[in-house]
């Protein structure tokens, strides 16, 4: 019997995945465990693994195109299937699903409407939104097709509405921007030395975009944010990292790997700072996980270094390298990228002295490395000294991390820095 594929869960925190491609055909045999599309993720792209067995006889997602988790991306069953009620009860379905959308936004948008604007007492702004032509006549819009007309430079009179009445609704500005109807947005920005500004570009927003902007807010707007701030100096740390790249053949260990194990430390000095904050309660974590922001284009991912407090740092540089790799290919697990209970992430190397980061759930804190700058240091015997310093910013999240439990960590990690005989006892 014919069945419908679904987009699985892919990551823990996935809601939407984008076909990236389909390895398998309509009319190929599928065994269950088959790799039978790509799918790009929040963090990733993974091979999408059927669970069924049978013959691909139809595929709903086309390559590029997303689907919610728990949408239909294809069909299989037995060859020569009768599948046609099957498709019309998918199709019914985003039909109804995108007419509820519509529904939800246009309500949305009346009510934010309702509340901002004056002239929403006037019968011209009620359910059938009257907007003005240059004649004087008025066209019946949607709110949300009157905000969409001004946003793309459309004339409402130049359109024809499919909504009750001849309104004008999403809909049809969508069809008419798509046709080059309504008019174009006119050009903004002015010219320079002769030469036209560049035109605005759309980008649309990525599942991992998406994700990260949807994550990072509510970590933001959540979680009480604080910040301190400390420099440390680091001529020891470059002296210790000389030399043991120069002990070493083949591959230096990065700068990365000595700061993951300088705070791994400082977190076992300090385990209130290796926390989450779980609503009725806090999770101190007895394992020390900690992620790098790496830098993926479209976007950041952080994977983790498990168990940092128990490895030295050729063993975390090791691993951190096979991970960063596994980031370059996309092939990342969510095991892998998932759970830190801290985070670090540099900008050092792009020139940055300081800045603040948005704590990375579910962690309770964020250590932001800026740029390692000689500078002049006044020493204990008033002489001035020039060595090289490094910033450090670390964000807390006051519900976990009192001011106090915040500030001995960072002055706990700047000792070990400039000090890493300390790591010996």
């Amino acid at each position: 019997m014919a069945e419908k594929l679904l987009m699985t869960a892919l990551s823990p925190t996935m809601e939407e995945g984008t076909i990236v491609s389909w390895s398998k055909k309509v009319g190929d045999t599928i065994a269950s465990g088959d790799a039978i599309c790509e799918v790009e993720t929040d963090k990733a792209t993974m091979d999408y693994e059927a669970a069924q067995e049978g013959v691909l006889l139809k595929i709903i997602v086309n390559d590029g195109a997303s689907a919610k988790v728990g949408d239909a991306i294809g069909i299989i069953g037995e060859e020569g299937e009768d599948i046609d009620g099957l498709v019309k009860e998918i199709e019914t379905g985003a039909k109804t699903e995108k007419k509820a959308e519509e529904k939800t936004e246009d309500k949305a948008v009346e009510s934010k409407a309702s509340d901002t604007e004056k002239e929403d007492d006037s019968p011209k702004d009620r359910d059938d939104i009257s907007a003005s032509t240059g004649s004087g006549d008025r066209v019946k819009a949607s709110p949300l097709a009157r905000k969409l007309a001004d946003e793309k430079g459309l004339d409402l009179s130049a359109i024809s509405g499919s909504g009750p009445g001849g309104r004008i609704v999403k809909r049809d500005l969508e069809s008419a921007a798509a046709a080059g109807r309504g008019g174009g947005a006119p050009e903004r920005g002015v010219k320079a030395h002769g030469a036209a500004a560049g035109a605005d570009e759309s980008i649309p927003v990525t599942g991992k975009r998406a994700v990260i902007a949807r994550r990072l807010a509510e970590s933001k707007f959540s979680a009480p944010h604080y910040y301190l701030k400390l420099s440390a100096e680091m001529q020891t740390v470059i002296e210790a990292r000389n030399a043991l790249n120069a002990s070493r053949r083949g591959d230096k260990v990065s700068f990365n790997a000595f700061m993951i194990k300088f705070a791994a430390e400082a977190l076992k000095r300090h385990p209130d700072v290796n926390a989450s904050w779980q609503g009725d309660n806090i999770v101190r974590f007895g394992s020390i996980d900690i992620g790098l922001a790496v830098d993926l284009g479209g976007g950041l991912i952080t994977p983790i270094v498990r168990n940092c407090g128990a490895k030295g740092v050729e063993q975390i540089d090791a691993e951190l390298q096979e991970l960063i790799e596994k980031v370059s290919k996309g092939s990342l697990k969510p095991e892998e990228y998932t759970g830190a209970t801290f985070t670090i992430s540099n900008l050092g190397s792009f020139g940055v002295e300081e800045f603040t980061a948005i704590i990375n759930p579910p962690g309770a804190a964020i250590l932001a490395l800026g740029e390692t700058k000689k500078q002049p240091v006044v020493r204990g015997d008033d002489e001035i000294a020039i060595v090289p310093v490094m910033k450090m910013t670390l964000s807390c999240d006051h519900r976990v991390i009192d001011g106090a439990v915040g500030a001995r960590f960072l002055a706990e990690l700047k000792s070990l820095m400039e000090n890493p005989y300390r790591l010996l006892f």
